[in-house]
């Protein structure tokens, strides 16, 4: 009897479903976790994943990065297994993905967080017998901080420096939205400047139902002085070796992202004011949720492997590495 899910190089395969998770190549039939360049690809002939991730899909793709869209919405038979989409709290529409099969369980959980995030659902746990976790930060020193924390470093530096606005340097899906929620949340109700790659993807969140507050363009007319004394700028992190960051005299130079925990990413990146702020499981937040899952087993990719690994056979758990090629740190 096959396995539920059998690595390939497209990407995890379904042999008794016929259709691949998140594959990096195009396929026939593809499940998508959510919506990062890293795992959701265009030219698959047909793509099931839940509406906001294929909206997203569309944002970033256009409208016809599939041949066919499928919706989920609820549980679905498909050959001789059946799948559900759970909550990963990683990205607005982001999901685990359980396949269910005479076999048993296995749920592929993409990216995961089980940080609270007003900008998409909650991180939902799901019994099963086999658990496919990331390990982007898979490694005993990756503790991230409370990131409200984090926004209050930012927001002092701006008290501190009035003159000088703060860059941020942001992903445009999850990490952007995530930062302007979490400086509604520390009280900050004054307009923050988007650079206009982030527009889409803000107009959609804020469709959504995230109130993302005052948002305003980070452009300036032709012939104009710049006049962002004070101002919070978020952009992406492509924009700040572009002439586009050129216009802002003396700007603070900030990142968020759970590697800015290493400072020497921080350093290479000239960033001033690091923000350990993570859309990913830490070191402890891995191994909690391994440990309150209890899976026979666990399967591990994209990310420190042989770290996640030795915790488990520590701790008495069988694990096996995935190695899957493809998968970057977009979300970070």
């Amino acid at each position: 009897m096959d396995p539920i899910l059998v690595p390939r190089p497209e990407g995890l395969f379904c042999p008794a479903g016929g259709f691949f998770i998140d594959p990096v190549r195009p396929v026939a039939r593809a499940l998508v976790t959510h919506g990062h360049a890293d795992h959701a690809r265009a030219g698959h002939g047909a793509v099931m994943a839940t509406a906001q991730t294929l909206d997203i899909m569309a944002l970033r793709y256009g409208a016809g990065f599939t041949e066919n869209r499928q919706t989920y919405d609820g549980p679905v038979r498909i050959g001789d297994v059946t799948v559900s989409f759970h909550p990963a709290g990683h990205v607005l529409g982001s999901a685990q993905i359980a396949v269910t099969g005479v076999q048993g369980r296995v749920v592929v959980s993409g990216d995961y967080s089980r940080v609270p995030n007003a900008a998409c659902a909650p991180f939902e746990p799901v019994p099963c017998d086999i658990f496919v976790t990331e390990a982007t930060f898979g490694l005993p020193v990756f503790r991230h901080p409370d990131p409200l924390d984090e926004i209050a470093k930012l927001l002092a530096s701006v008290r501190a420096q009035p003159d000088r606005a703060h860059l941020v340097g942001a992903y445009a899906l999850g990490k952007a939205q995530r930062v302007i929620m979490l400086l509604r949340q520390a009280g900050y109700d004054g307009p923050i400047h988007i650079h206009g790659a982030l527009q889409k993807l803000c107009e959609y969140h804020i469709s959504q139902g995230i109130a993302l507050g005052d948002l305003r363009p980070a452009t300036l007319e032709r012939g104009r002085k710049p006049d962002f004394a004070g101002a919070i700028v978020l952009a992406p992190p492509s924009a700040f070796a572009a002439t586009w960051a050129q216009r802002f005299p003396d700007p603070v130079i900030c990142f968020a992202s759970g590697w800015m925990q290493v400072r020497a990413r921080a350093r290479q990146r000239g960033v001033e004011l690091p923000l350990v702020i993570s859309d990913h499981v830490d070191w402890p937040d891995l191994t909690r949720t391994i440990t309150e899952l209890d899976p026979a087993q666990v399967w591990v990719t994209h990310g420190r492997e042989d770290a996640v690994m030795r915790w488990c056979s520590l701790n008495g758990r069988a694990a096996h590495p995935l190695r899957l090629i493809g998968y970057e740190d977009e979300a970070e």
